[in-house]
């Protein structure tokens, strides 16, 4: 099942789930920044599956708590049939998002070929609310009640045609997890369902170290998908994100060290990448550029 130096190379230009546009641009900004060249350069064969349909974030007044939830099920679907293709070939799937939406459909395109899935979720914020806790209608910090099924999760993102829920709450670990950051209906969530997480301070005080508890935990499983919220990185520290969340977040350079433990290890089945904005960087692009070589340094290691 280990995919170990061989990169499905996947966009998913959608920013449906999002609070703005921005995000539907990160693929095309991620290849026009040379990262496949470097990848390669870096001694790793990757193959470009493509992009799945772009979807530019609206207004949806009709789904006031549930905004654009038919364009979010089809970037999701759209996702999974990539991924699966990618696995077929014995290929990692590497998906560039696009909101944090995506990675239901990379759950759901691993579950379509290898069963059960595990998801390590490195983010602030764990993405546990439901249209009926928040009043914005942005499915980007619901993606993971929808992938546990939790009670108030959109019927539409819930049943995506595969087995539901796609995630037993213990086959879960957010990492970089920030109580403070997190809303009331997520800090119950985490409580009541017993979810394992790693503190956002336990990262920043020793973010190798973190990351070695967290692959001790992934070792206890068949294999496990990676997710990787940009909003990790604290947007004061290198603008990326959708999120322009400041001085509250990790440095750049933490992070970093953290994916250098985390993307070699055989046991990541899959990696994720949401919530770039190229939109937020410097005009000439060497903020996502920055990112994009700390990034191949990990996968690097493969």
């Amino acid at each position: 099942m280990t995919t170990k130096g061989r990169i499905g190379l996947i966009g998913a230009p959608s920013s449906a789930g999002a609070y703005s546009p921005g995000q539907e641009d990160a693929p095309a900004a991620v290849r026009d920044a040379g990262f496949e060249r470097d990848l390669r350069e870096a001694g790793i064969e990757v193959v470009d599956l493509g992009d799945t349909p772009r979807f530019r974030w609206r207004p949806d007044p009709e789904h006031r708590r549930a905004m654009n939830v038919e364009a979010v099920r089809a970037s999701a679907l759209a996702v999974a049939d990539k991924v699966a293709a990618a696995l077929k070939r014995e290929l990692m799937p590497l998906v560039i998002g696009g909101d944090c939406t995506t990675e239901l459909g990379t759950v759901l395109g691993w579950r379509r070929v290898h069963g059960k899935a595990a998801l390590l979720y490195f983010d602030p914020h764990p993405d546990l609310n439901t249209p009926d806790a928040v009043p914005d209608g942005a499915f980007d910090w619901m993606g993971m009640a929808h992938l546990l099924g939790t009670p108030g999760a959109h019927d539409r993102l819930v049943d995506l045609g595969g087995p539901t829920p796609a995630l037993e709450s213990d086959d879960v670990l957010v990492f970089g997890y920030s109580a403070a950051r997190a809303t009331d209906a997520e800090r119950a969530a985490i409580a009541d369902r017993g979810i394992r997480v790693i503190e956002q301070e336990t990262v920043a005080e020793d973010p190798a170290a973190a990351a070695r508890t967290a692959l001790a935990w992934a070792d206890e499983r068949t294999q496990v998908l990676m997710h990787l919220d940009t909003d990790s990185i604290d947007f004061a520290d290198l603008p990326l994100a959708e999120n322009t969340d400041r001085n509250v977040g990790l440095t750049f350079d933490v992070v970093a060290q953290a994916l250098e433990v985390l993307l070699p290890s055989p046991q990541i089945g899959a990696v994720t990448i949401t919530e770039i904005n190229p939109h937020h960087g410097e005009p000439d692009g060497v903020t996502l550029r920055t990112f994009l070589d700390r990034l191949v340094e990990g996968l690097g290691g493969r």
